[in-house]
């Protein structure tokens, strides 16, 4: 891996500078020399940080709070990011319950973020008049119709994923609950009917591993597998790969990426279920890995003898936010710690 060695500003690459950025990397490499004894580099997974998808809810999230002054709801929280969150509450995004529709006045917008919402909660709200703006990730939506498709042919429905996740509550939603939600093999193989014919879904960040060993399991005990067969064919048992490939797609990456530096930090949500996921990529392939949801959970003996850092996060994790990260590790001052980092990893 690329190291910028001892405390060597020829190896900076200044010439690439202005007079003012020189000054600017000078104090910089210099802070980071003079409170680690040695010149560290700290950079941003360029892979990382928002999905397509969340981009474009926040995207939507903005317009709306731009046209109306401020005056938007959001079912649930935006995403699972609570820095991003409070960025858009300052700008006046309100946060509330499928029970709350109830008390909203007719014309209110209430905005549908990007995990969707089950066809119960849109006839609420079309009822007391109230506005919907859905951001639902088109991606969702495409397994949401997907589902309820298999569903109203008669399939036994099996979702691989957390039935409380706010995805799978909408993806239940369309086959009226009537579906088999499993987290890993043992509850696919206690739990599904293997006489019935079946579809196994998966909701969409989770790790595409797991997926494909219930679908092998479900495989053996069913009948021939066809991953992709003909819409309703007469196959007793078909797997639809739904996880989103923004999410599978990065872990080759993150996996090379955490190998390159000595440390790396994940930034992301403690409720973000893709950022698990991806993190577990990142420890298994660098074991100075750290969860961290705020930068006061940085401390500086993870940084022993480091010379490369690299910053990641999830794909609910604002890139403002890894810069700031980036930011506080070059600085070398880090907070006092509120939630105990090292606890957080052990839990994950």
């Amino acid at each position: 891996m690329h190291s910028y060695g001892r405390f060597n500003f020829a190896t900076v690459g200044l010439k690439r500078y202005s007079y003012t950025n020189r000054l600017r990397k000078l104090r910089s490499l210099s802070a980071i020399y003079l409170y680690f004894g040695y010149i560290m580099q700290v950079v941003i997974d360029k892979f990382s940080g928002f999905c397509w998808g969340v981009v474009r809810t926040i995207q939507i999230a903005e317009e709306t709070l731009a046209e109306n002054n401020g005056n938007v709801y959001v079912l649930g929280n935006i995403i699972h990011n609570p820095k991003e969150i409070a960025r858009l509450e300052a700008k006046g995004l309100q946060t509330i319950s499928r029970d709350d529709l109830d008390n909203l006045f007719p014309d209110a917008k209430v905005l549908v973020r990007a995990h969707g919402e089950p066809p119960e909660t849109y006839r609420r709200a079309f009822a007391r008049g109230i506005e919907i703006i859905d951001a639902t990730c088109p991606i969702v939506s495409k397994l949401q119709e997907r589902v309820r498709k298999f569903y109203d042919s008669g399939f036994q429905v099996v979702i691989f994923g957390k039935k409380e996740h706010a995805e799978v509550v909408g993806v239940r939603g369309v086959c009226n609950d009537e579906c088999i939600i499993v987290k890993n093999v043992g509850d696919a193989l206690k739990n599904v009917d293997f006489s019935r014919p079946t579809v196994l879904f998966s909701q969409t960040t989770m790790d595409r591993a797991g997926f494909f060993m219930i679908r092998q399991a479900l495989h053996e005990r069913i009948n021939d597998l066809i991953v992709e067969p003909a819409e309703f064919g007469s196959e007793k048992f078909q797997a639809k790969d739904t996880i989103c490939g923004q999410v599978s797609g990065r872990e080759e990456h993150l996996a090379r990426f955490a190998a390159d530096n000595d440390v790396v930090i994940f930034a992301a949500g403690k409720a973000s279920s893709n950022g698990k996921v991806l993190y577990e990529v990142c420890r298994a392939a660098n074991p100075r890995t750290y969860f961290i949801e705020d930068v006061e959970e940085l401390r500086k003996e993870w940084f022993d003898g480091a010379e490369t850092v690299g910053v990641s996060g999830a794909t609910s994790t604002p890139q403002w936010y890894m810069e700031i990260v980036k930011s506080a590790v070059e600085s070398g001052k880090f907070g006092e710690c509120r939630t105990s980092a090292q606890t957080l990893n052990q839990s994950l």
